[in-house]
């Protein structure tokens, strides 16, 4: 029981002090009840699903999740020669955001097939260009390593950082309000509000990274994704994950939270 309150948490207080930020801030109405509506999705699915997967049927869920994150190269919207976004009817997901929690939850899971896990989604970062989601596959391996102490993530995590580099150079947007560098532009404006927001953040990582009924190695891993993603918004015009308008971390995390109470803890 207290591993499921773990969970929720750890999803819940991001998201629920982000949604207070957009409702308060005078967001459009259907960011905040996007971001619900998501919510109320993901923690059940993160707290009770029962995603206990056989050794092959993490593999093919891995590829699955892989393919997904290659699938806006066919598909777009494009703006210009940059497509990060799953088409879903009238909404478009993130689709880093939407696949690469669950992934680093398998590759660490994974550990004969770790490093081929993260280069195949780095590839797909470094196409789209995704500075973000090359940041968050880096931390992921740095998370691993720090967890296993093995050698393989370090160049990894080295050909990530150079890859997001050159994703920034060449795929830099506008950041729109609400969505990408929100602890930026409110701590300009309202710098209290943006430290409590920071700290709910920072408490949802916490929580990942040491109360998860779950390995070491995937508490770090995912804990690691979720910092490199804060860290691409904090740095460049790249979506907030949990805390800004976007449903598709929210349902992301989620789904990497119900696959890592399935694994093995220390």
């Amino acid at each position: 029981m207290a591993g499921r309150a773990a969970i929720m948490l750890a999803l819940g207080m991001p998201v629920a002090a982000g949604l207070l930020y957009l409702v308060l801030g005078s967001a459009p109405l259907a960011y905040p009840l996007a971001n619900a509506l998501a919510l109320l999705i993901a923690v059940p699915i993160a707290a009770f699903a029962p995603l206990r997967l056989a050794e092959r049927e993490q593999r093919v869920l891995t590829l699955v999740l892989l393919a997904m994150l290659f699938v806006p190269l066919v598909s777009g919207p494009h703006l210009g020669t940059v497509a990060r976004w799953l088409p879903l009817g009238p909404v478009n997901l993130h689709t880093g955001a939407l696949a690469l929690p669950a992934l680093v939850v398998l590759a660490a899971r994974d550990e004969d097939y770790a490093p081929p896990i993260l280069l195949a989604a780095l590839l797909a970062a470094s196409l789209q260009p995704d500075a973000a989601t090359a940041l968050a596959v880096m931390m992921a391996a740095v998370g691993l390593y720090n967890a296993g102490q093995d050698w393989r993530m370090v160049p990894v995590a080295g050909i990530a950082f150079l890859a997001s580099i050159g994703a920034v150079l060449r795929g830099e947007l506008p950041a729109q309000p609400f969505v990408e560098r929100v602890l930026v532009d409110l701590a300009l404006r309202e710098p209290l509000a943006a430290l409590g927001l920071g700290m709910a953040l920072l408490a949802g990582f916490l929580m990942i990274a040491h109360a998860l009924p779950a390995a070491k190695s995937t508490r770090h891993a995912l804990a690691g994704s979720l910092f490199g993603f804060s860290l691409a918004a904090f740095v460049s015009n790249y979506p907030s994950v949990l805390i800004g308008y976007g449903a598709a971390p929210i349902l992301g995390y989620g789904l990497a939270l119900a696959l890592a109470r399935h694994t093995r803890q220390d």
